[in-house]
């Protein structure tokens, strides 16, 4: 008998999710065989059944029964009502075609109920009188960015008992770290993430059993602006000016007790709040901390803060909190240090060998008290070997620590860097051993690996992975050095299907396409960042805008989960129908937003009317295909209107030979990618299509959209000989000539 075994059992993609919002999550799982399973061995039946984690006869929630399935990998929960602040438990079962059976089982966690949030938004009053002494030398960057010193804040509760369950349900406008009776809380940075604050704002749920004791507690916070009242993208706006003024928390602990009782503690105006140590903290701009300025014991029992003013109530409402439904950015990885030189008296720079987004954790030893130490950070040298900052332009990127008496370890909590090298001032001497590269990005477990005999191949590879990683943070990102890392919706459709291979990102863009789908226009329109920014590119350019409908359908090619479809068809044809409205010709002539074309392309451009009309085309495919998969009588409106503009795109710019108008590779590439001309013109264009890549060297003369079409579309029409002399081409453009500059992710350029 050939035994199959489920395994990476996952919630709504998750594994053993806690306070989840959804109420009809997708349980899904994957499947090992034995050695003895010929290959591509599938299911016959699953079964899956969950029930409630208590020894209730009631207990049993829903069961499939034996289903025959041979294609399953998931199943949407279809019982009761799930009950809010509930764990439940679910096992799968699956059959072999011959009767053996395997089994596997998981949990998840519901969070609370929208009606169930008792707490309300806190804050310092900052119309008050606050900072008591001026900005000392390490501070004057308060004054420079009109930053503001990060604030604590606390609040003493009494437990009747040890719980034996302890959920803390935690959020911020803003940035926040919690702590429990001085020990940290989870381990996510820059939590709660960037979503538009305006729309929605995530709530994480932690555990907390274990950090709870009978009798006096402190449930206490640091609260910086990050993305909610920070400097946010290269519009030269002040901070606040895109979303809030100042930082808020809320947060609510639920204790359940062992004779059944409860107690919840939420913030409230008896929360106190002071200063802290950290006297700003800027995604862009960076960090300063000042040690000296730490009050002991601040986040333990028994500290006086009646010299804390009380906490000011800054809103009651909840209604944009909802529960996570990503991992948070994380802090995976650290580099060593792999040089440390000289530059000057007290001056040395750090070369951490590796590209990469995160910060350093400096060790300071034996420091006088009030010592200034700088850290910048950069992606390259200059030709004096000194930290190249002008790519950055008005991102600071710059974090700075002043001493107390004692030997201390630095590690910013609230911004975040991209960057190879580190100048660091201010130290006499600096051990390698005294510095550390910490990675952080958000948690998108490695599914893929990769390997061959060529080491430019393998670090290419490489290149790529530290590039998702460095550009995953919280949102997918442009770039993560400079003074934009905004989720500009092109990055992210052409770099998916790459992702996928390489990671699991299902539910980090679960999370993203909520924020692309909350930044659509009424008309229809979607921008070309999400999360929307106003003033910032706001209208979507095609290739750009065509997201929203592109990355539903792959993350549905992928993971097999409907309801990346279910939540986005809406969206999808209001998209079309928006592109559609105002071409109604069906050529996509009349700029209804900002037009990049085929970005950054080498030589002649590729004509915009042929890059429009091509996304219009695909849009309209892709949406008629996501209707017919759920059953959706729009399916034939879309594919009809998809036909009518592939007739008008043959029409109007191909030519009896398969010539496409510019006559560019990319031109060639969206037409036969997007499969929008007739036979025997798509064996004539594929032909044009290689004898320009012939004639180029082979070489590339695509730009942003075309370059992540070559590959396929070549392999497709038969040339792999072109696609091999492609990646191993080492002269400009290529993708292996940064490598024989030193790169260590990939060039946008």
């Amino acid at each position: 008998m050939i035994a199959l075994r489920p395994y990476a059992l996952r919630c709504d993609h998750r594994t053993t999710p806690l306070g989840i919002g959804e109420r009809a999550p997708f349980l899904s799982w994957r499947l090992a065989a034995d050695e003895a399973a010929p290959r591509g061995t599938a299911p016959a039946a699953y079964r899956v059944e969950v029930t409630r984690d208590d020894a209730r006869p009631d207990a049993a929630v829903w069961d499939t029964g034996r289903t025959e399935d041979p294609e399953a990998i998931g199943v949407v929960y279809a019982g009761p009502a799930l009950r809010s602040r509930t764990r439940y438990r679910w096992q799968v079962t699956v059959w072999s075609a011959d009767g053996a059976e395997g089994r596997a089982r998981s949990w998840f966690e519901t969070g609370p109920a929208a009606g169930e949030w008792r707490a309300c938004w806190i804050a310092n009053d900052w119309t008050a009188v606050d900072v008591v002494d001026p900005p000392e030398e390490g501070e004057r960057a308060l004054d420079a960015h009109g930053l503001r010193p990060c604030r604590l804040l606390r609040r003493e509760f009494s437990a009747r008992t040890a719980p034996v369950r302890a959920r803390l349900y935690v959020s911020a406008r803003g940035l926040y770290e919690v702590r429990i009776n001085g020990r940290r809380v989870g381990d996510g940075e820059l939590t709660p993430g960037w979503t538009d604050y305006r729309r929605r704002v995530q709530f994480q749920t932690y555990d907390v059993t274990g950090l709870v004791r009978a009798g006096g507690n402190v449930l206490a916070a640091t609260l910086a602006d990050g993305w909610w009242s920070g400097y946010v993208g290269f519009e030269p706006r002040r901070p606040g000016a895109h979303y809030g003024g100042f930082p808020q928390l809320i947060a609510q602990l639920h204790l359940d007790h062992a004779d059944g009782s409860s107690q919840v503690i939420g913030t409230d105006g008896r929360w106190r709040t002071s200063e802290g140590p950290t006297r700003y903290a800027d995604l862009l701009m960076g960090e300063c901390h000042d040690v000296r300025r730490t009050p002991d014991g601040w986040d333990r029992p028994g500290f006086d803060d009646t010299a804390w003013p009380a906490a000011r109530v800054a809103d009651h409402d909840t209604g944009t909190l909802v529960a996570s439904v990503d991992e948070p950015v994380r802090a995976l990885g650290e580099l060593p240090a792999v040089a440390v030189t000289r530059i000057g008296p007290e001056a040395h720079i750090v070369d951490f060998g590796q590209n990469f987004a995160g910060r350093v954790r400096l060790t300071a030893r034996a420091p006088r008290s009030g010592q200034r130490i700088v850290v910048r950070h950069g992606e390259a040298l200059d030709e004096e070997g000194g930290l190249y900052t002008a790519n950055l332009r008005t991102a600071a990127a710059t974090d700075t620590l002043i001493t107390g008496d004692d030997t201390v370890v630095f590690e910013p909590r609230f911004t975040y860097h991209g960057f190879r090298y580190a100048e660091v001032t201010g130290l006499a001497e600096l051990s390698p051993d005294d510095v550390i590269g910490v990675v952080l990005h958000s948690d998108t477990p490695e599914t893929g690996t990769f390997d061959c005999a060529d080491p430019a191949i393998r670090r290419l590879h490489e290149n790529i992975t530290w590039g998702r990683r460095s550009n995953f943070v919280s949102v997918p990102t442009d770039c993560p050095q400079r003074d934009e890392r905004l989720g500009w919706l092109a990055d992210a459709q052409v770099f998916l299907p790459t992702a996928c291979l390489g990671a699991d990102v299902a539910a980090f863009f679960t999370k993203w396409m909520r924020d692309v789908l909350d930044a659509q226009g009424p008309d229809g329109g979607f921008p070309n960042v999400a999360p929307r920014l106003v003033g910032v590119a706001d209208e979507g350019a095609p290739g750009w805008g065509d997201a929203g409908v592109l990355v539903p359908w792959h993350l549905y090619r992928v993971y097999g989960d409907e309801r990346f479809l279910a939540d986005s068809l809406d969206a999808m044809c209001a998209w079309v129908d928006f592109v559609h409205r105002h071409n109604p010709g069906l050529v996509w002539r009349h700029k209804v937003g900002p037009h990049f074309a085929d970005w950054l392309a080498i030589g002649r451009p590729t004509p915009r009317e042929v890059v429009a009309t091509a996304y219009f085309a695909h849009s309209a495919e892709l949406t008629a295909r996501a209707a017919r998969v759920l059953g959706s009588d729009r399916a034939e409106r879309y594919a009809a209107l998809a036909r009518d503009v592939r007739a008008v795109f043959t029409t109007r710019f191909a030519d009896a030979d398969g010539r496409i108008d510019g006559d560019t590779q990319t031109a060639y590439l969206l037409a036969l990618a997007f499969e929008l001309l007739p036979d025997d013109l798509a064996a004539r264009a594929a032909r044009r299509l290689a004898a320009l890549v012939e004639e180029a060297g082979p070489g590339l003369t695509t730009g942003f959209l075309g370059v992540g079409l070559i590959a396929p579309v070549l392999d497709r029409w038969g040339r792999a000989d072109l696609i091999h002399a492609l990646l191993r081409r080492t002269r400009r453009p290529s993708w292996l000539y940064p490598l024989r500059h030193g790169a260590t992710t990939v060039w946008e350029r």
